[in-house]
């Protein structure tokens, strides 16, 4: 009975404890769906995330204002470059990534919004619990306001909600994400991107992992 008294004790502290803002692990996979609530956009994307060498690899698949198109991005934050790649062809974009690498968290500025299990708590293994955050981006030129769901142990993203500069809400939902990076070498341009010249912005670059998305 003492045990089972101190398991209860135990688990009730865990559970008390107050939520803090984190960082998703150093090195991750997985993919995620994208959506907009007026139905424009739905998509299907992959990523690879080195938050070590601070590279990010994107590739999506989608539906945008009813025609198809596919979207693939390397980010190089050391280097200041960034690739839009295009395999089929087999032809590259290069362009200057001037702004710096932050690595995705929780923001610091961010408010805890709550806490709660995913399933159900009814039992070991039924549940998940998932703290809920919300906030304020500030982007290059415009602030951008976000709703995100990261998991209490691991700090692994389930969903994050993010408002365009259109007024609309995009829904990103995570899933399949796995600690660790199983094909490093898509985290390095492609040997047909060797020779691309570099150019100039023609407009906002992709400063943070949300902008990436289509809006």
């Amino acid at each position: 009975m003492r045990v089972l008294i101190l398991l209860v004790c135990l688990s009730v502290g865990c559970l008390a404890q107050i939520p803090r803002h984190c960082r998703y692990p150093p090195l991750m996979s997985g993919s995620l769906s994208v959506s907009t609530a007026n139905q424009k956009l739905l998509a299907f994307s992959k990523y690879i995330y080195d938050g070590l060498g601070e590279r990010i690899r994107f590739r999506q698949f989608g539906l945008y204002d009813n025609k198809t198109y596919q979207l693939d991005v390397l980010l190089l934050y050391r280097k200041g470059v960034m690739y839009q790649i295009n395999s089929r062809n087999q032809t590259c974009t290069k362009k200057r990534l001037s702004t710096d690498f932050h690595p995705l968290a929780v923001p610091r500025n961010a408010t805890l919004l709550g806490q709660v299990v995913l399933g159900s708590s009814s039992g070991p293994g039924q549940g998940i619990l998932v703290n809920s955050w919300y906030g304020e981006l500030q982007m290059k030129n415009r602030s951008a306001k976000y709703f995100t769901t990261v998991t209490e142990f691991g700090c692994i993203p389930v969903t994050t909600l993010y408002h365009t500069n259109t007024g609309e809400w995009v829904v990103n939902s995570f899933f399949n994400n796995v600690i660790g990076i199983v094909d490093p070498q898509k985290l390095n341009p492609p040997f047909f991107c060797l020779n691309a010249k570099l150019e100039e912005n023609d407009g906002e670059e992709p400063a943070t992992f949300l902008s990436l998305f289509k809006s």
